[in-house]
């Protein structure tokens, strides 16, 4: 099936299978898709800090439109298939597997807390670190003996994620290291996609500034969702200013339109 020849459903035609904190999806046009649309919310604390900033789904979606398509360029598999217009993409419908996967590579936020080591160490090697997808609970951290035992996934899927956890963040670390932004911490998520018989774990969701600690090189100035967390103010021209250091936006270019806007593949 060619993806990239899908029609494009009015939103006010579509029904909901889901909706998130800052994404909704809808169902996609053909069997096995699924169209995320990107919210301007922002949460903190799970939701208990929260604020509507117009543009913000317009910058996640072009940002993680890109590393997305640019992960899927150099064979890490993903759910994304294609952008369709400012605020929604094309995905693969998948079996999310109720886990954030955290890389750490530098100290920053909870794990400074949690032992005490000063925000912005360098680790001595890249920390992959699980935590248990439950609001009520708070995201609680597990080990990988919670994970097998609740049987959330067996160890040849942790093996599986951990492996696509490393791949990510080579990738992520030298893409914004290319252009004097230092990747501190980010977190991911994967999802079984059946095809037919076989099944593979690829990563899902989004990749952006709000699920990544983003820290300018030089300056160490907050480039992320760390900005609305500790009311430095300033979040969407920092996002700006990473979808322009990535090449995906103009100096010019307003993050934010009147609505959807159809891009035909």
């Amino acid at each position: 099936m060619d993806f990239h020849k899908t029609r494009y459903i009015p939103m006010s035609r579509r029904r909901r299978i889901y909706e998130g904190k800052a994404k909704v999806l809808y169902e996609g046009p053909e069997p096995g898709t699924l169209i995320q649309h990107f919210k301007d919310d922002a949460t903190a604390f799970n939701a208990k800090k929260h604020e509507v900033i117009e543009g913000k789904g317009v910058l996640n979606n072009r940002i993680s439109e890109y590393v997305f398509q640019n992960l899927n360029d150099i064979g890490v598999p993903t759910h994304f298939i294609r952008r369709l217009n400012m605020r929604e993409q094309l995905i693969r419908e998948v079996e999310i597997i109720p886990l954030e996967i955290v890389v750490r590579n530098v100290a920053a936020g909870s794990l400074s807390t949690r032992l005490g080591i000063e925000e912005g160490t360098q680790l001595p090697r890249s920390i992959i670190e699980f935590y248990y997808k439950n609001d009520q609970l708070g995201d609680p951290m597990v080990s990988e003996e919670h994970i097998t035992a609740f049987a959330w996934a067996n160890p040849q899927e942790i093996d599986d994620i951990m492996a696509l956890a490393i791949r990510v963040n080579d990738f992520l670390s030298g893409l914004f290291l290319g252009v004097g932004i230092r990747l501190v911490d980010f977190k991911m998520e994967c999802g079984r996609l059946w095809e037919n018989d076989m099944m593979r774990i690829v990563v899902a969701d989004e990749i952006s500034p709000d699920s990544c600690r983003l820290w300018d090189i030089k300056s160490n100035e907050k480039l992320d969702k760390d900005r609305f967390r500790r009311d430095l103010g300033g979040l969407l021209e920092a996002y700006t200013e990473v979808a322009k250091r990535l090449g995906i936006m103009n100096e010019g270019e307003p993050p934010r339109g009147a609505g959807p806007v159809l891009v035909k593949g």
